[in-house]
């Protein structure tokens, strides 16, 4: 009877495992485009960096791949959630920046498990940051900019474009680095916030050079450094200094992309979208519209699952006591 009863349950077994073999197999679906979700709204950074993906993904894969905007919440929390619960058959995914590192220490009352809810493709790119100002500032290089901010404390905004977003991390990281506070001035979105700047309503933002370039290179904004270790190559930015050289120490902020799963995705389907972002990494025309917004294509062993995922852990235990110190909650 035992021996029947194992041989029934070793069928049954068989039985289900079948199909899962074979749907793991089908990935992509035929004809079934991926959907790429970007949770903030159509024309910012991560839009435009997941667009430009989702063109280079599509040679590798052979389906049609396709952005899906489902913006709101802090860091993009409706979208991240969206994607958390989706079908795990590899038809959809997300593509986010640095709020997959401060999800856990910002929200409280997560609605999913950055560590487990996800599978990790990889990482896509590191976008620098700059720390830029008001046109009428009377500095010129970061050594003046410091003398000024200790010169006006209690008087300083710092602009950024809402809670969480990147130029809000940067700025609270910078805050706590030069140990002055600021009262910061959330906008809704980037674009506010950099018309009021060249306006001189406000005084200091720290952002994208996805955003910033172009203002830096128009001269409507001063810019007193860049948040990587080392200078950038992009050529209007190639002769400003690093924050780390100007003497703000170990100062080093990138706000990264990464590309996610739901939890549950097939072997195969995780192997298949990891070596199409891989393709897409060194797809020319993906690396030079990467460029073109002023970020780095990753060339590194991020790209990898695993290494991502270590990313990642390593990025929430950095911002963790940043987010606390400064006491800042979303909920």
């Amino acid at each position: 009877m035992r021996r029947s009863l194992c041989a029934v349950a070793l069928g049954a077994w068989a039985l289900g495992a079948l199909p899962l073999v074979s749907q793991a197999a089908d990935f992509p679906i035929k004809d079934k485009p991926v959907t790429l979700i970007v949770p903030f709204a159509a024309g910012g950074p991560t839009d435009r960096v997941a667009r430009d993906l989702a063109e280079a993904m599509r040679k590798s894969l052979g389906v049609s791949v396709v952005v899906e905007n489902a913006a709101g919440g802090p860091g993009g929390l409706i979208g991240a959630t969206k994607a958390a619960r989706a079908n795990a058959d590899g038809h959809t995914l997300l593509v986010h920046h640095i709020a997959m590192g401060i999800f856990p220490s910002l929200v409280r009352n997560l609605p999913f498990k950055v560590d487990s809810d996800f599978e990790y493709l990889g990482m896509i790119n590191d976008v620098p940051m700059t720390l830029i100002g008001k046109p009428q500032l009377p500095a010129n290089n970061y050594k003046e900019l410091i003398t000024w901010v200790n010169a006006n404390k209690g008087s300083i905004n710092l602009a950024n474009a809402g809670l969480a977003s990147a130029s809000h991390l940067c700025g609270m990281l910078w805050q706590a680095s030069v140990q002055v506070d600021m009262t910061t001035v959330p906008y809704k979105g980037t674009a506010p916030a950099m018309t009021d700047l060249i306006g001189g309503q406000v005084d200091l933002m720290c952002d994208q050079t996805t955003n910033t370039t172009s203002q830096i290179e128009a001269k409507k904004v001063k810019v007193f450094g860049v948040t990587t270790q080392k200078r950038l190559s992009t050529p209007s930015l190639k002769d400003v200094p690093t924050l780390d050289e100007s003497g703000q120490k170990n100062f080093q902020v990138t706000i990264w992309h990464g590309l996610y799963g739901p939890k549950g995705l097939s072997a195969d389907a995780k192997a298949k979208l990891n070596a199409a972002l891989k393709a897409a990494l060194k797809d020319p025309d993906f690396v030079k519209k990467q460029e073109g917004l002023g970020a780095v294509v990753i060339n590194d062993k991020r790209s990898d699952p695993a290494e991502h995922k270590a990313f990642v852990t390593a990025e929430i235990a950095k911002w963790t006591p940043v987010i606390k110190a400064a006491g800042v909650y979303a909920d």
